[in-house]
This record gives structure tokens, C-alpha cells and sequence, in this order.
């Protein structure tokens, strides 16, 4: 790949990327052995860094890496990478993982699509950057917030899987998942949700005086002023003043949150895709012309037959609402569990295990997983509800929330695989924001009439072909 450089008006190194070639290696199928390996997948996007400019160097390597023997990791890191079946790094990887590994180390902002190995990435960066020897509380850290307890437990089994060859010390900050009673943390990885990290903090049950790495995941979400800014800024207001790495990764930024986070990371390295390559090519989007909104239900369990030939995700505004379709399709026969956040917490995990491990095909739940959560079997999302701008943002109209529409899709698709999209339409107000998807997608979304049953699923099973 050619790389010119340019200097922008903000004195930024910006090399401009020739477009990437469409990869023809097939991707390898992933198994009970190598559950990650598909994180891998060759990316087609073309990808734009910039540099800091007190790291750019015209002769140095740091532009990308073809291999991981490249980066001076550790024997034991390079084992735990290879036995997750990881033989290559992927396109962000290439970008990444040079300039989150340098020394001395310096702040980065990453935004790629869904599927591309940005988990991977972040968590060999902690796991390079921590003492693992040293088991006492005064060890070097690396924290990790995520916006919800299912993504930070995801989060954690790449971090055991990863350094399973080391001797890394793991912890949560998730509520529930450690004691009330507990009075010091001594692990080297924190990983949690903002809220229960800035209690522990705050009990001193944690001690940050030597913290290396602070990762964001889903990191616009995190700094969102009507999301959870207000909880993840008083974590690292218990941070130390000495330097510290900070690593933020999601696949949107809006542009006011994106203004933010050049605040909250400053001088920091920046790798992006293009605006109009955040939604995948992979990913086939539809919408169902419904009655009414009774018409909808019915829909739904019309589609049951399809839904259950992979696994599928339903998206509802409400709590309620998903309980009220889980309890009306068990009655009816069908198989689907409810999650959302108003379930305990042994319940969620118990949720989110079944649904993982594939002993649920169905899962109807709101908002809690449409971010970040990677379940390789799921070939189709269903919106019941479109996502507003109303359910995040206080205050808000109900225009289409198109970050959190973007995020949901990608539940499916995933890692290059082809997925399936379904948007539940079923008066003006619905038809008027289902345009607006569209308009701001710059793609158009295909109708499927839903007064002929054997037609809308001949056409539901092409897609899925």
C-alpha cells in the first residue's frame, strides 16, 4: 500500500492510504478451538491515520505491520495470540497495533467497522503494557470500561484467552461480580462498566496510583454527555496525573462526541474509516410494510421458521415490550429468551451464555447488546422497534438514532460473513424515519410487502443464501 504524506491545518501528519484491494483468500472457518480467528478477516476499507506529530518519524516502520512477530511482543503473548487461531493482523491491525505498542506509549482513537479486530487489538495493548509479575497493589494496571456488563464479560474472555500463557491477574467492575465486602483489588486488568469502577475507586478497594493503559470500548457512548460521560469522566478524575495511555475504540463518531474525545485523548493518534463505510456492503437491510402495530407481532412470528436457521437478534424500544413478545411467543410454542437490563445479574449472563452458546436461536431484547457483543451464528436483526434519538438523548425529537440503527445491524454480518437486516414499518411516523435511515445511509433499503407469507419468505431465504 502507497503512502503519501500531507501536513493539515491543525498541524496533523495525515498519509493518505491508496485504497485497499478487495482480499480473495477465503476466510477460514472458526471453531471450539479457535473461537476468534474469523476477528481476522481481511478488510476491505480503506483507512485513514493520522499521526500525532511529535511521533512521526518519514523513516520509521510504524505505518503498519504484515505479521505479529513484527511488534516484540513476548513468547507467552505471541502463544496465547496463535493458539486463538490469529495468524496475521487485520487491516486496523496493520494501522493499530504499531502505534498503541510504541514508546513511549501515546493516546490513539480508532474507529472501524464492526468486526474488525478492535478488541483484539486494545487488549494485547493492555496486556503488553502491565507488570503481570508483580502481584501486589501497587502493580502496574490496565482498566477497561465498556457501556454494559454483557460487553465487559466479553471483553474479559478475550483478555483470559489472550494471556492465558502469562500470568495475568483479572477482575471485573461489573455489579454483582464482586463482593461487597472485598477491600483490595490486586490484579493487573480491571475490566467493568463506569458506574461500579468509580465505586471501587472511590471505597479505595482499588488503587490507581500506577495505571499504565485506559481503554474506552464503544467509546462514543462513553463520552456521550447524554449517555455515560458523566460516569466514565469521574473515573478518570481517579486517575493519576502522571502519564497514562488512552486507547478509544468504537465503530461510530458522531461529530460532537468526536470533538470530545480529541479532549479527553489529547495529541492522539487517529485511525478511521470513511463515513460512508461504517455500515457494511455484507449486511442486506429491508423493510416490512405493516398494518398496524399488532400487524407487527404477527409478522414476527411469521418469520419464525427464518429466524431460527442461524440465530437471530430482535431490537424493542421497551423493556416491556420484550417481555411481553417472549411471553406471548413461548405460549404459542416458540422458543426465544428476553434480555434486558431490568433482569438480575446472574440472570442476564445466564441469558447471554444460552443465547452464545446457541442453546436459544431467538433473543428479543432492547438496546443492552447493540453494541459490541460478537456472536458469530447470528445472521439476522430485526428492528420491532426502530432506535430514536429520543431513547438516548434527553430532550430529543423522535428522529431515527442512526449510530445506534449502524450498531445494531452490525450484530449481524459479522467478520465479513453475509447478514440480514429487517425493519418493522407500520404507520407515517414509521415510513418518514425509515426514509430518514435511508437518506442518511446514502443506500436504499428494499420493501418487502407482507400480504403474501410464501413470497416475503422466498425472498427472506434468497438474502440469506
Amino acid at each position: 500500500m502507497s503512502v503519501s504524506i500531507s501536513k493539515d491545518e491543525d498541524g496533523f501528519i495525515t498519509p493518505s492510504l491508496a485504497p485497499a484491494k478487495t482480499s480473495t483468500e477465503e476466510e477460514k472457518p472458526s471453531s471450539p478451538e479457535h473461537p476468534s480467528n474469523a476477528e481476522l478477516f481481511t478488510s476491505t476499507f480503506e483507512v485513514t491515520v493520522t499521526l500525532a506529530d511529535q511521533q512521526v518519524n518519514p523513516n520509521s516502520p510504524l505505518y503498519s505491520v504484515k505479521s505479529f512477530q513484527e511488534l516484540g511482543l513476548s513468547p507467552d503473548l505471541l502463544k496465547g495470540l496463535y493458539a486463538m487461531g490469529f495468524d496475521r493482523p487485520s487491516k486496523i491491525q496493520e494501522k493499530a497495533l504499531p502505534l498503541l505498542l510504541s514508546d513511549p506509549p501515546t493516546n490513539m482513537i480508532g474507529q472501524s467497522q464492526s468486526g474488525t479486530g478492535k478488541t483484539a487489538a486494545f487488549v494485547l495493548t493492555m496486556l503488553s503494557r502491565v507488570d503481570y509479575n508483580l502481584q501486589k497493589p501497587q502493580a502496574s494496571r490496565a482498566l477497561c470500561l465498556a457501556p454494559s456488563r454483557e460487553l465487559a464479560r466479553q471483553i474479559m474472555t478475550v483478555v483470559n484467552t489472550m494471556g492465558k500463557f502469562t500470568n495475568v491477574q483479572t477482575e471485573y467492575a461489573i455489579k454483582e461480580n464482586l463482593p461487597r465486602d472485598a477491600t483490595n483489588i490486586t490484579a493487573q486488568i480491571i475490566v467493568g462498566t463506569p458506574g461500579t469502577m468509580v465505586d471501587l475507586m472511590r471505597r479505595k478497594v482499588l488503587d490507581v496510583t500506577h495505571v499504565k493503559v485506559f481503554v474506552l470500548d464503544e467509546a462514543d457512548n462513553m463520552l456521550d454527555q447524554d449517555g455515560l460521560g458523566d460516569q466514565t469522566l469521574r473515573v478518570k478524575n481517579y486517575l493519576p496525573r502522571k502519564p497514562y495511555q488512552i486507547i478509544l475504540f468504537s465503530a461510530t463518531f458522531p461529530d460532537h462526541v468526536r470533538a470530545f474525545a480529541s479532549k479527553f485523548a489529547p495529541n492522539a493518534n487517529k485511525i478511521e474509516l470513511q463515513k460512508e463505510e461504517v455500515t457494511v456492503d455484507n449486511i442486506r437491510q429491508f423493510y416490512m410494510d405493516c398494518k398496524n402495530a399488532e400487524h407487527k407481532y404477527d409478522i414476527l412470528v411469521s418469520l419464525y421458521q427464518l429466524l431460527t436457521i442461524g440465530q437471530s437478534i430482535i431490537f424493542c424500544q421497551h423493556r416491556s415490550t420484550a417481555d411481553r413478545i417472549s411471553q406471548r411467543m413461548t405460549a404459542e410454542g416458540h422458543k426465544v429468551a428476553s434480555l434486558h437490563g431490568a433482569k438480575d445479574a446472574a440472570e442476564r449472563d445466564s441469558i447471554i451464555d444460552g443465547f452464545r452458546e446457541g442453546r436459544d436461536k431467538v433473543l428479543i431484547t432492547t438496546n443492552v447488546i447493540a453494541r459490541g457483543i460478537d456472536i458469530m451464528q447470528v445472521n439476522m436483526v430485526v428492528n420491532y422497534d426502530l432506535p430514536l434519538m429520543n431513547e438516548r438523548i434527553k430532550g430529543a425529537d423522535e428522529r431515527p438514532d442512526i449510530e445506534t440503527y449502524i450498531h445494531r445491524i452490525g450484530r449481524t454480518g459479522r467478520f465479513g460473513r453475509r447478514g440480514i437486516s429487517i425493519n418493522f414499518v407500520h404507520d407515517k411516523k414509521t415510513w418518514l424515519q425509515m426514509e430518514q435511515i435511508e437518506k442518511a445511509l446514502g443506500r436504499k433499503i428494499m420493501r418487502i410487502e407482507t400480504n403474501d407469507l410464501d413470497e416475503m419468505e422466498e425472498k427472506m431465504k434468497q438474502a440469506l443464501k
